[in-house]
């Protein structure tokens, strides 16, 4: 049996999601429960300090997300977060695509009446007519390594379809147009390397903590870039 206090988080973001005025019955299939418990949830929220306006038979509307201050942002602005979260949507994983949408709803109930609309129906979209590479490994688990700084054991099929054993410390995950691309220290290489995240087969938890080399391992991944590019640019002769 889910938690209250789970329970009622459901609810309230069942609420910033979807469109006013919410039936019961709508609200009741969205998060799993009877309407009995349905209805009790909301008298307890409403208790709690949540403004909900509506009743039985009428349908449902939060008014003022309580867990969230009111938001002040100018259309610009508002564009930008409707922007940003449409780009993470597509090129995120599962995970993250799914936190877009729920920042989304977030930050939809916490704008004055009237400019929701700049978030639902911005101006700037994304399109992306490139197919991505499908990703098979679960980059939650990779997100995490680097956070926690723990070393990750993969197979990784090269170009050629060689597929190889590395233990890697994982630093961050680069987005691009087609692909997620993971940068780490690669053990076995002893030198940075970028992993395409869809020729990575499997990945586990390496039980070895690099902590707290990831900064600092970052900061010589920039200097060598750095150097590389001072080499390779042509110098302008003084005028």
């Amino acid at each position: 049996m889910m938690a209250r206090a789970d329970r009622l988080f459901r609810l309230l973001q069942a609420m910033r999601a979807m469109p006013a005025p919410i039936t019961a019955a709508r609200l009741a299939e969205a998060t799993e429960m009877s309407l009995r418990s349905l209805y009790r949830d909301i008298d307890s929220l409403r208790a709690a300090g949540a403004r909900i306006e509506g009743e039985r038979g009428y349908g449902y509307r939060l008014i003022e997300d309580y867990s969230l201050p009111p938001q002040i942002f100018d259309r610009a602005e508002i564009e930008a977060i409707a922007l940003g979260l449409a780009e993470v949507k597509h090129m995120g994983d599962p995970t993250l695509a799914e936190a877009a949408a729920s920042v989304l709803a977030k930050v939809a109930a916490t704008l004055p009446d009237g400019r929701e609309q700049y978030l639902f129906h911005a101006i700037s979209k994304v399109y992306r007519p490139e197919t991505r590479y499908a990703v098979a490994c679960d980059m939650s688990i990779v997100r995490d390594a680097c956070w926690r700084e723990e070393a990750l054991a993969i197979r990784y099929a090269d170009k050629g379809h060689l597929v190889s054993e590395r233990t890697i410390l994982p630093l961050c995950v680069m987005h691009t147009d087609r692909t997620l691309t993971v940068l780490a220290w690669c053990c076995l290489r002893e030198g940075f390397r970028m992993f395409r995240a869809d020729r990575i087969t499997e990945l586990k938890l390496a039980g070895t903590s690099f902590r707290p080399r990831r900064v600092a391992l970052l900061r010589d991944h920039l200097a060598e870039l750095t150097a590389r590019s001072r080499q390779n640019s042509p110098v302008t002769p003084p005028s």
